[in-house]
C-alpha cells in the first residue's frame, strides 16, 4: 500500500483523524501539499515496509497540534518556511534530538541548534528581473531595492508574508533595525503597485509590463517553466542571485520536525534519517525544483542549469528570533499600503 493522503484543507483534516499509534506507520501533519511528498514517502516504504499517513493544511496545523495535546496522532510536522516551524518550536509542540545521521547530514546553520527541526531543501529569494528592460548586471544586491533608479519599477507579494518576513528578518540580521527600517521604506516607495498576490503573479506582472523587477522565491519560476500556461511569462525573466558575490543569497527552508506527542517516534525518528540522506534529498529536491540541504548532494535537472548558488550562511533560527521584529517593521513603514 502507499501513503494514504488524508486531506487537503484544514476543516477537512480535523474531520479525519489519523490512527492514534500503529506498527509500521508515521502520521505526518504537513504544510506542504500531499502530491508533493509522495515519490519521497513512497521511496521511504519500499525501503523499510514503513506506511506514512500525511494531513495537509495550508494552516492551522500547529493550532490543531495544541488543541489535541498529548493524545495528538500526528509523529511530524512538515513545513515550508522557517516562520511556521520556528512556530511550533515557540509553542513547545516539538522535541529536540540528538543524532548522528541528522547532525552529519543537515550543516548547523540547516537545522536547530537542539535538534527541534532539520531543514530538507532550501530555495532563494532571488530578485526577478524584465530581460527586456533590465540590463544583466544592473541589480545585483538586495540594498539595490531601495535606490531611486527603481522608483515605481518594483512589485511584490504582501510584506507579510512568511517569504518577505524571513528575508526582512535577514536584513534586520545583517544591517540591524535602524537601518533596515530605512531600506524597506525605500523599497516600498519604489514599488509599482500595493503589494498583492503571490510569487507567480508577480513574474506575470512583469511579463505584462506592470514592473521591471520583483521578489520571488526560485521554485516558483521552475515550477512556472514547468507549466505550458504559465512558460511564457517565465521565460520573459531572469533570475538574480543577490549579493552572490558577498555574504550569499538569503535562504529559506521546507522542513521537518518531531512532534512531543509522537506515538510512533522510533518510525519517524527513521524518516527523518531517511529524507536526509542522498537518495532521497535528490528525490525531493528534483520533484520541487528546490536545492538539496544536504551540501554532499548537488544540484540537479532545471535548477543545476541555473548556476551555482552562494548561500548566506547566517543561521535560520537567527532570522526566526528577528521575527517579530520584522513583523513590527512592515507595520511601521505601512508596507502593503
Amino acid at each position: 500500500m502507499k501513503m494514504k493522503l488524508a486531506a487537503t484543507a484544514i476543516a477537512a483534516a480535523c474531520a479525519l483523524p489519523l490512527q492514534a499509534s500503529a506498527d509500521g506507520e508515521v502520521n505526518i501533519y504537513s504544510y506542504r501539499q500531499a502530491y508533493l511528498l509522495e515519490p519521497l514517502l513512497n521511496a521511504f516504504q519500499e525501503e523499510t515496509g514503513i506506511e506514512t499517513n500525511v494531513v495537509f493544511a495550508k494552516k492551522g496545523l500547529a493550532e490543531r497540534l495544541e488543541r489535541e495535546g498529548r493524545n495528538s496522532p500526528a509523529d511530524l510536522v512538515m513545513t515550508v518556511d522557517i516562520s511556521r516551524i520556528n512556530e511550533l518550536v515557540e509553542r513547545d509542540l516539538v522535541e529536540g534530538i540528538e543524532n548522528d545521521t541528522l547532525q552529519n547530514n543537515i550543516p548547523q546553520n540547516l537545522r536547530h541548534p537542539d535538534g527541534k527541526w532539520f531543514a530538507l531543501t532550501t530555495r532563494g529569494r532571488l530578485i526577478y528581473a524584465s530581460k527586456e528592460r533590465v540590463e544583466e548586471g544592473e541589480i545585483t544586491t538586495y540594498e539595490q531595492l531601495a535606490d531611486e533608479k527603481w522608483d515605481d519599477r518594483i512589485c511584490t507579494r504582501s510584506g507579510k508574508h512568511p517569504y518577505n518576513i524571513a528575508l526582512f528578518s535577514s536584513m534586520i540580521a545583517h544591517h540591524g533595525e535602524e537601518a533596515t527600517e530605512e531600506w524597506l521604506e525605500g523599497l516600498k516607495d519604489n514599488l509599482a503597485r500595493k503589494p498583492q498576490g503571490g510569487d507567480r503573479d508577480q513574474i506575470k506582472a512583469i511579463h505584462a509590463g506592470e514592473c521591471d523587477i520583483a521578489i520571488g522565491n526560485s521554485y516558483y519560476y521552475g515550477n512556472m517553466l514547468n507549466d505550458e500556461n504559465q512558460r511564457e511569462a517565465a521565460e520573459s525573466v531572469r533570475l538574480v542571485f543577490p549579493n552572490a558575490d558577498g555574504r550569499g543569497t538569503h535562504i529559506n527552508i521546507s522542513g521537518i520536525a518531531l512532534t512531543k506527542s509522537a506515538p510512533n517516534r522510533d518510525n519517524a525518528i527513521r524518516l527523518m534519517e531517511f529524507l536526509s540522506e542522498p537518495k532521497a534529498q535528490q528525490i525531493y529536491a528534483e520533484a520541487n525544483t528546490e536545492y538539496p540541504a544536504n551540501p554532499s548532494v548537488k544540484p540537479s535537472g532545471m535548477v543545476a542549469e541555473w548556476g551555482e548558488i552562494n548561500p548566506d550562511d547566517l543561521s535560520l533560527q537567527e532570522i526566526a528570533e528577528n521575527r517579530s521584529a520584522a513583523v513590527k517593521m512592515v507595520d511601521r513603514v505601512d508596507y502593503d499600503n
